[in-house]
């Protein structure tokens, strides 16, 4: 019988993986960066959540992100190759980031040391932390690189992320508000349910209250028939993300509710007081 292929797991900040989880599972994270001003921080490592949110109250311009260079997913692939015979690299959606284009281009340059197979998740945040976690499952099963990055691939509409923000400001001038975004002047006194949608932010119900919002967060759960895994996600506001995963707990049947803070990329994006869900279906075969 063949030997199994050591193969790494890597994701970037926006998966808002937790040290700890990452070091349960043995993952990987690229950060990307935040800058304000002429001033550049590594997303949670220079930068936590709260201090990104302090500093940003304090602040007279909005803050902007970017992606990992290449250098650094070259250097890190090549690091990786000590140890390991092939790579999965799950990113950020490529229709909110230019993080997989900085990944294939590493890929390409590490091609004659080791495979690379860098998936586009179409998704962000936790929703690609639970890609992440479900791809170390996976090596774990005697798969190649290529057979991970295909069944990860062919489950990428299994996983859902809904959130609402305080306003749209921020995800307005950052331009990651894609389709109907001609509705964002109607939008911007609500607070509006959006979800990720083919790789992009997409209004998904208008709410005009927070505990509206609240609540439209817990049906949308409740309609998903067949959750495998659910996360909350928060980035200011602790006591409302508790409330959220006391109210859906009857949906997993007392597992583990992971309660995750919002990075400073993903926060720089939807400002203050966000609140959302990420959800897993459950995928037979």
């Amino acid at each position: 019988m063949a030997e199994r292929p050591r193969i790494a797991i890597v994701t970037d900040s926006t998966s808002d993986l937790t040290p700890e989880i990452q070091g349960r599972y043995g993952i990987t994270v690229v950060p990307l960066n935040v800058h304000f001003g002429q001033e550049t921080f590594k997303d949670q490592i220079d930068l936590t959540t709260d201090a990104f949110m302090s500093r940003l109250a304090s602040s007279s311009k909005l803050p902007t992100t970017s992606q990992p260079s290449v250098g650094l997913f070259e250097e890190t692939f090549r690091r990786l190759a000590n140890d390991y015979d092939e790579i999965v690299c799950i990113l950020i959606s490529s229709r909110l980031s230019g993080t997989v284009q900085s990944a294939t281009l590493a890929a390409e340059a590490v091609a004659d040391v080791i495979h690379v197979e860098v998936v586009d998740s179409q998704n962000c945040t936790y929703g690609l932390g639970f890609q992440a976690i479900h791809a170390v499952e996976l090596a774990q099963s005697a798969h190649s690189a290529a057979e991970i990055a295909a069944q990860l691939v062919s489950e990428l509409n299994a996983y859902h992320v809904v959130f609402f923000v305080d306003t749209l400001e921020h995800l307005q001038r950052g331009g990651r508000i894609g389709k109907a975004a001609q509705l964002v002047g109607t939008l911007l006194q609500l607070k509006p349910l959006l979800r990720v949608d083919g790789g992009q932010v997409v209004p998904f119900e208008r709410t005009r209250t927070r505990s509206k919002a609240m609540a439209a967060l817990v049906s949308f759960a409740r309609d998903v028939s067949n959750i495998d895994r659910i996360a909350v996600i928060y980035n200011t506001t602790p006591e409302d993300a508790a409330r959220l995963a006391e109210q859906i707990a009857p949906l997993v049947n007392g597992d583990e509710i992971p309660i995750i803070q919002f990075g400073p990329v993903i926060a720089a994006h939807i400002g203050r007081d966000a609140v959302g869900l990420a959800i897993r279906e459950r995928v037979d075969g």
